[in-house]
């Protein structure tokens, strides 16, 4: 039981926020990958703040929790009024470019030759950012259909969610773990330690998402297709490290600031079958990030969507 609330907790709630003041139904768009980056990079903290989960903010009552999981399901904007995230808040956000250069039999933009503008957060679930504690690394994606920065995106962004472990682990830096869309449960400390936060949220969850312990993959392979098209899904997606190189710095943030490591690489890999107990990855292309930014926006505007559960997903299987 405590795993089932803590992957309700630190999984299905990796983009809810409190306070958010947005119209669900609100679904057309007329915004471009620069409008998202500039307001994103538009307000550099001086200082890395180090917020604290809370559990009383979770306590609030004006019945937020609910509203809260219901519009991170609902609502496709890119940008929000200012909010705060309830369990990921310290994160450091990126630009740069999504490329698929290797053959697969996927749709949308898993496609061998697809490329897209790409930002992302890096973040930590919870409240530990240090090296030497535990901590549990997500990388949240927003793909951006077009190579042309300025041209006006009347498409929702695909989005994906990525964890290295939902109990986190004590890896030094954030360039040494691979991360997926179905992450493992380590029970640590930490994890035993912030139940009560997933007992006080998973109500809210369980009527809005059917499966919180893996994010389905959909949104990218359905970008640019149409929506009656016959495409095959990848049930499992992973990014690691795609070089060597390490930059030691003791916040996560600072060791994936750009000016720190010049560049920051992953490779994409995908998989839909397990042969013995290991699911067999097939890299297809590159994650590159070139450009970062630890500000307000990205701590409190920026906004990833969660896919809701399909039943009818072809993994070709």
């Amino acid at each position: 039981m405590k795993l089932l609330f803590l992957i309700t907790l630190l999984f299905a709630l990796s983009a809810c926020a409190t306070k958010a003041k947005v119209d669900v139904a609100q679904k057309e768009y007329a915004t471009s990958f620069n409008d998202v980056w500039s307001q994103v990079s538009s307000d550099p903290y001086e200082t890395l703040p180090q917020t604290k989960v809370s559990y009383f903010k979770l306590s609030s009552s004006d019945g937020g929790i609910a509203r809260d999981a219901m519009r991170t399901l609902n609502d496709d904007a890119d940008l929000l009024e200012p909010f705060e995230k309830l369990a990921h808040p310290n994160g450091i956000c990126f630009r740069g470019g999504w490329k698929i250069d290797q053959q697969n039999p996927y749709g949308g933009y898993f496609k061998q030759g697809s490329e897209a503008l790409v930002i992302a957060r890096a973040s930590t679930a919870m409240s530990n950012v240090k090296s030497g504690s535990t901590r549990a690394f997500g990388f949240a994606g927003k793909l951006f259909p077009t190579m042309q920065p300025r041209k006006i995106n009347k498409q929702a962004s695909a989005n994906f969610f990525l964890v290295e472990d939902l109990g986190g682990t004590d890896a030094k830096r954030y360039r040494d773990v691979a991360l997926t869309n179905e992450p493992s449960i380590s029970v640590t400390m930490e994890a035993v330690k912030n139940v009560a936060y997933a007992i006080k949220i998973a109500s809210a969850f369980s009527s809005a998402d059917k499966h919180p312990s893996i994010r389905q993959l959909y949104q990218i392979s359905y970008l640019g297709e149409n929506a009656d098209a016959k495409v095959l899904t990848p049930k499992w997606m992973k990014i690691e490290t795609a070089d060597s190189q390490r930059v030691d710095k003791e916040d996560f943030r600072e060791e994936l600031k750009i000016k720190n490591a010049e560049a920051l690489t992953f490779n994409v890999s995908v998989a839909s079958e397990i042969v013995g107990n290991a699911k067999v990855w097939r890299k297809i292309g590159v994650i590159k990030l070139d450009e970062s930014a630890t500000s307000s926006t990205c701590d409190r505007r920026l906004h990833f969507s969660h896919p809701k559960w399909r039943e009818d997903l072809d993994y070709g299987e």
